[in-house]
Order: structure tokens, then C-alpha cells, then sequence
């Protein structure tokens, strides 16, 4: 792919960063107009981007280094801030940025769930974007394959090991962009009907993607690993999906439990 968008001299505008900030734009741009749907202020979502994006990235990173090679990045300290070489953990920037959620809607005043739903459509659209950084830059790639959509890498610039490059790749980043785009697209096409508590769409979204993002991790080539054995994304997909599903049934028994009551207090 492009992992080199151009260069001057020694200079580098490379496709990683520019897609990432891309990403965010795009959810600042969906969150402000949810925003201003629901009738809040849209420059509150710009604030909470700021931070976000901040600690989503700090997150990211953390949650890369911690499962992939941290005693080699503890002994090369300045390569841990070379993000614009990959290296940043879409789960650790996700859970850092629902910790930011919550300590922004704290301090806003805004119900943590109200906030969450508004922002949904906002996160799961910046994930879309950001994965077409991976797409141009080679990271995230697939293991290899024999089927004809297969992708490969030729350029120099493309961050694969050398035995990856010049063969046939599952396009693991296209499955995760194209998911990313339908889980966004299903869940701005139902945000005006009729939501039965709030956090749905929220937990809606963490429930799909945790289950995508499992089974997506199967076909990639440079899973991080834990111990060797486990796939730290697909254990972080597994707690993301039972820490919402067990949400969304509370909520919804709650809800239901509030219509029988209506019902018999007529």
C-alpha cells in the first residue's frame, strides 16, 4: 500500500497519522451533530475529542507495548513514542477512552449513559476510518491465504516482516473497516427510533464489535499474544462482550419490569 503519502527532502507525511487524525475528525463531526440532535451543546464533544483522543492514544499504546514486547521498549525508550510506525491497540484506546467518558460526563453533569449513546455512533465511525491508517500502512496485516481477495505488500516502507511481503494476506484490515462501517451504519439508522433505556445503542455497539473483532482476530498475522497461548484481543473481545451483555440485560429487565408495573397501575 501507501504507507508514505510523500516526502520532502528528509521530511515524511505519513498515511498512519493522517488517516488516525482523520478518525477523529469524523467522530467529532458525527458527535457534534448527535449533539445537537439531543440538545446539547456540540462544543462539548470537541472538549471531550481533546482528552480522548489524548488518552485514547496514550491507552493504545500502553495496551501495545504491554502485550507485545515491553522488556525490548523498556530498553529502547524513544521507540515507545514512534507511534507513526503502528503500534496502537484500538482495545487500549477503548477502554481508555470509556474511563474519559466517564470522568467527563462526571464533571459535565450529563448522564454517563445519556452521553454514551450520543457518542456511539461518533466512536465506532472514528474506528472505520482509523483502520484504513492500518490499511495504507501494513500493520494489522493477515495471515496468508490462497483465496482471491487476498492483499500483498510490496513497498519497502510497509510495516510487515520481511516474510510477509510479496504474498497474498487475508485483507484484515478491509474485514475490520467494512464491519466498522456496518455497525455504524445500522446504528445511525436506528438512534431515531424509538431507544427503550439509555446506554442501548452504547452497548449495542460494544456487544457487535466485541463479537466482530473475535472472530476477525483469527486471520490476523500479528496477533498480540499473552503467554504465548491466548490472543490478548480476543480476550479483551470476550470481557467487552460479557461486561455489556450482562449490562444490557439489567437494563432491559429493569425497563420491562418498569412496563408491567405501568400495566398494572391502570
Amino acid at each position: 500500500m501507501y504507507p508514505v503519502l510523500f516526502r520532502i527532502g528528509s521530511f515524511e507525511i505519513r498515511a498512519y497519522g493522517v488517516m488516525i487524525a482523520l478518525g477523529f475528525i469524523a467522530a467529532v463531526f458525527f458527535g457534534m451533530k448527535e449533539a445537537k440532535r439531543k440538545g446539547y451543546n456540540p462544543e462539548i464533544i470537541q472538549d471531550l475529542i481533546f482528552f480522548a483522543m489524548i488518552f485514547g492514544l496514550l491507552g493504545a499504546r500502553i495496551y501495545y507495548i504491554l502485550f507485545s514486547e515491553p522488556s525490548w521498549y523498556f530498553s529502547h525508550p524513544f521507540e515507545i513514542l514512534a507511534v507513526w510506525k503502528g503500534g496502537l491497540a484500538i482495545h487500549g484506546g477503548l477502554i481508555a477512552g470509556f474511563i474519559v467518558g466517564i470522568w467527563f460526563s462526571r464533571s459535565r453533569k450529563i448522564p454517563f449513559w445519556k452521553f454514551a449513546d450520543l457518542m456511539a455512533p461518533a466512536m465506532i465511525i472514528g474506528q472505520a476510518v482509523g483502520r484504513g491508517a492500518c490499511t495504507l500502512n501494513g500493520c494489522s496485516y493477515g495471515i496468508p491465504t490462497s483465496l482471491p481477495w487476498g492483499v500483498t505488500f510490496t513497498s519497502p516502507d510497509a510495516l510487515l516482516p520481511p516474510e510477509f511481503k510479496g504474498i497474498a494476506l487475508h485483507p484484515t484490515q478491509f474485514y475490520e473497516l467494512f464491519i466498522d462501517l456496518g455497525i455504524f451504519l445500522y446504528i445511525w439508522s436506528v438512534r431515531k427510533k424509538k431507544v427503550d433505556f439509555d446506554g442501548q445503542l452504547f452497548l449495542k455497539y460494544a456487544m457487535l464489535y466485541g463479537v466482530a473483532r473475535f472472530f476477525v482476530e483469527f486471520f490476523r498475522g500479528d496477533s498480540l499474544m499473552i503467554g504465548g497461548v491466548i490472543r490478548a484481543a480476543q480476550l479483551t473481545s470476550i470481557l467487552i462482550l460479557l461486561a455489556s451483555s450482562i449490562q444490557y440485560i439489567n437494563f432491559k429487565t429493569s425497563y420491562l419490569k418498569g412496563l408491567v408495573n405501568k400495566e398494572a397501575k391502570r
